[in-house]
C-alpha cells in the first residue's frame, strides 16, 4: 500500500491555474525529487500537501486513509487541518527557526506542546536527533550563532521530532552557498538509509539523480515526466524535460 496517494490536485490563485491535475503515489521509504523551472507549481504542490494551501480539487490519502477529498464539498476545521499536517514534516528554504530558543529548545517545543512523551523522553529523542544531524556540540546554541547549513540541519531535526509519515523539503539548499549545501544534502542522503519517506523540491540535479527513487519533472502546472532517475535524466520522453535538463547542463556544466 502506498504511504501517499495524490489524485487530481488542482489549485488556482484568482484566474491563474497553478496546478492543473496532479497524480502520483509514493511508497514507504522512497525519496521523490520534484524538479522544474520556477513557476512550474512545485512549491504550491508541497504547500497543498502540507495544508498551508487548500487544493481546489483532488484527493490526498496517507496510509490508505483519505485526509482530503474536494468532492465532499466539506471545509476542513482548524483542528482537522492541524491533524492532517501531522502526517507531514516540512523543512523550509529559509529555516524558520525560533530565534529565542536554543537548538534543543527548537526541537523539543512542538513535541512538548503536543505532549508526545514525558519531558525526559522528549529531550532524549531530541538529543538523539541532534546527534544524527551532527550538531551535538551546538545543543545550547541559538540560531543566530549558527551557520546557514547548521540552521537547516536543526530544521531537519525539528521536523523529524514529530515523527511524520512523510518528510517534505522545499528547496532546502537554495539559501546556502555550495559548501553548506553539501552538508545539508549529506544529512538528507543519510536519512534515506533510515527508511524515511521524503519529498524533495530541489534544483540540485546531481542530488535528484543520485538519491531519489523517483523523479517528477513539473512544467506549467502538470507532471510532464515521472519515473526513475535513469528514466527521467537519461531517457526523457518529453521535449520540455530535455530542454530543462540541457539548460541545467549549460548553466552548471
Amino acid at each position: 500500500m502506498s504511504v501517499l496517494e495524490v489524485k487530481g490536485i488542482k489549485k488556482s490563485f484568482g484566474k491563474v491555474e497553478v496546478l492543473k491535475g496532479i497524480d502520483f503515489c509514493l511508497e514507504k521509504g522512497e525519496v521523490l525529487s520534484i524538479i522544474g523551472s520556477s513557476g512550474s507549481g512545485k512549491t504550491t504542490l508541497l504547500r497543498c500537501l502540507n495544508f498551508l494551501e487548500t487544493a481546489d480539487e483532488g484527493i490526498i490519502s496517507v496510509n490508505g486513509k483519505t485526509i482530503f477529498d474536494s468532492s465532499l464539498h466539506k471545509q476542513l476545521s482548524d483542528n482537522e487541518i492541524r491533524e492532517n499536517r501531522l502526517h507531514f514534516g516540512l523543512v523550509f528554504q529559509s529555516f524558520n527557526l525560533f530565534p529565542q530558543y536554543t537548538v534543543l529548545g527548537n526541537i523539543t517545543l512542538a513535541p512538548s506542546l503536543l505532549k508526545r512523551g514525558t519531558p525526559e523522553e522528549i529531550e532524549a529523542e531530541a538529543k538523539a536527533l541532534i546527534e544524527r544531524v551532527g550538531l551535538t556540540d551546538k545543543l545550547e546554541s541559538y540560531p543566530c550563532q549558527l551557520s546557514g547549513g547548521q540552521q537547516q540541519r536543526v530544521a531537519i531535526a525539528r521536523a523529524l521530532a514529530m515523527k511524520p509519515d512523510i518528510l517534505c523539503f522545499d528547496e532546502p539548499t537554495s539559501a546556502l552557498d555550495p559548501e553548506l549545501t553539501g552538508e545539508v544534502l549529506r544529512v538528507i542522503k543519510d536519512l534515506k538509509s533510515g527508511d524515511s519517506t521524503m519529498i524533495v523540491v530541489t534544483h540540485e540535479m546531481e542530488f535528484a539523480r543520485n538519491v531519489s527513487d523517483k523523479v517528477i519533472f513539473m512544467a506549467d502546472g502538470v507532471i510532464e515526466e515521472f519515473g526513475t532517475p535513469e528514466e527521467v535524466f537519461l531517457n526523457p520522453k518529453s521535449q520540455k524535460t530535455r530542454s530543462f535538463l540541457n539548460k541545467d547542463i549549460e548553466t552548471n556544466g
